[in-house]
């Protein structure tokens, strides 16, 4: 039997960013029909406060492989975030689900009582069992960026719903 945990997370991150990446691929085509210049897109916020798209894809992507990897107890694999395009970010994309596709779902048996510590060592330490830390921490942060990347595309005008949104499940 395949470990809850397991089911709760990587099958997620693995559905809404393939889906992410045939939004990004939407929108690139989009900026290309209509002779927009691509920042207009990546560099876009919905509020000035607010990261920009680029990094709200960066972010979604270090989510679903650092949530995965500790759950499985693997090293979290770290990339640099120098993204500045839409191909690059296809390619922080492939990298990402390819690292979700070699995750052992076996590693994720009993991990739910695992204890996770958010920013060790800081003044903002937080200990969380695994299940808590799946389910109040990182699905949600998880979900606010790929929605937001979303909401950004959407508000600057890409036809998209929410099937593309949801993907293939």
């Amino acid at each position: 039997m395949t470990s809850l945990m397991y089911i709760n997370s990587v099958p997620v991150f693995k559905q809404l960013l393939t889906a992410l990446k045939a939004i990004l691929v939407q929108a690139d085509a989009h900026v290309v029909a209509n002779s927009i210049e691509p920042d207009a897109f990546l560099q876009a916020r919905l509020y000035p406060n607010m990261f920009p798209l680029v990094k709200q894809v960066q972010i979604a992507a270090d989510f679903a492989r650092g949530i995965s990897a500790r759950l499985a107890g693997v090293a979290v694999p770290v990339y640099e975030g120098k993204e500045k395009s839409f191909a690059d970010l296809d390619g922080l994309l492939v990298q990402t689900l390819e690292f979700l596709d070699r995750v052992d779902s076996s590693k994720f048996e009993g991990s739910e009582v695992n204890e996770i510590v958010l920013r060790p060592g800081t003044p903002k330490e937080k200990k969380l069992s695994a299940q808590a830390y799946l389910a109040n921490y990182g699905l949600p942060q998880f979900l606010f960026h790929v929605t937001t990347t979303y909401a950004i595309l959407r508000h600057n005008g890409l036809t998209i719903g929410k099937r593309d949104f949801m993907g293939v499940y």
